[in-house]
């Protein structure tokens, strides 16, 4: 038996429920831990998502059948894949099913904080608007300008893929370069610290982990060009929001594109009255195509684990 932890759409319900015997979560609420490991009962899989925070507690109060637990989403640090690994549980994720979904609505980020599109929102569903003139809302355009990718994934990739397209140079810094082959021309810098400088526009696309936890804080801020474009579309605990709500407001940072924050669904109240943040509400996957993806692969990696095969989205 599965157990479906959240809301799913339609077509991806009819979907999972073709290929296992399912318990869906029809309450339209997020399961309390308590009612998460009640529900649990007589279960073999688990399907999460980044709302449930399967720590090293509630892994060990779920119930023995549990054999496998698969988070619907392609960050995992809400599932402590130690602690599963040390009781037998297998765990999965939803790599590259949602890259173009993710990496679409970095670009969205982009040209909506470019181009002004929260002020021009407000302007235009205010019934305030009189009329085009030379001066109304200049923006930035993105061709000629340098991107820096923090994070060259395969989400990261797909954006520079993009950004190039828009005529933008790219430079990037990951742990290490990508093979010749796969770079199409971005440069690599093997420290954040000479990326910054030149990150006209900075995409965050890295995964969360100590290391870049609040990697984008006061002193990195600093040394971006002045007027920078900060877009995230990692994870919120990758920016320190004091931080970046003070460049925003000093005009250091000219717009900020944001899909994720700290603290979800309740993210920083100031970023509600700056009118030079561009937020969304963590849509970056959400297409009808990457949904049903996402369970396809997760179902896939079910089937192939009780075949005894190897698995490529097997985190533990």
């Amino acid at each position: 038996m599965l157990l479906v932890t959240f809301p799913v759409l339609p077509s991806v319900r009819a979907l999972i429920a073709s290929r296992r015997a399912t318990r869906f979560n029809d309450t339209g609420e997020r399961l309390t831990r308590e009612a998460l490991l009640r529900e649990a009962e007589g279960c073999d899989v688990l399907m999460v998502t980044v709302g449930d925070r399967m720590d090293a507690g509630t892994l060990a109060a779920l119930p023995a059948s549990v054999r496998m637990i698969a988070t619907y989403s392609v960050g995992y640090d809400h599932v402590d894949v130690v602690a599963a690994k040390a009781r037998g549980i297998a765990v999965f994720n939803t790599p590259d099913v949602l890259t173009d979904a993710t990496a679409e609505t970095a670009m969205f980020l982009v040209l909506g904080a470019a181009r002004r599109g929260n002020e021009s929102l407000r302007l235009i569903h205010s019934r305030q608007w009189t009329g085009w003139t030379p001066v109304q809302l200049p923006g930035v355009q993105l061709s000629g300008k340098r991107m820096g990718v923090v994070g060259m994934g395969r989400i990261g990739q797909a954006i520079a893929t993009r950004a190039a397209a828009f005529g933008m140079e790219i430079h990037y810094h990951n742990r290490r370069p990508l093979p010749a082959a796969e770079e199409a021309g971005a440069k690599y810098h093997a420290q954040l610290d000479t990326l910054l400088p030149l990150s006209q526009f900075l995409m965050l696309a890295c995964p969360l982990t100590p290391e870049t936890h609040h990697l984008l804080d006061d002193e990195r801020i600093a040394r971006l060009p002045e007027g920078a474009i900060v877009v995230n579309i990692a994870r919120g605990n990758v920016v320190k929001d004091d931080a970046l709500i003070a460049a925003l407001r000093s005009g250091k940072v000219r717009a900020a594109g944001l899909d994720v924050f700290t603290n979800e669904p309740h993210l920083d109240a100031r970023y509600y009255d700056l009118p030079s943040a561009f937020i969304l509400p963590h849509i970056g996957s959400s297409t009808i195509e990457a949904r049903e993806g996402m369970a396809r692969i997760l179902l896939d990696a079910f089937d192939a684990v009780e075949r005894g095969q190897a698995v490529s989205n097997r985190l533990a």
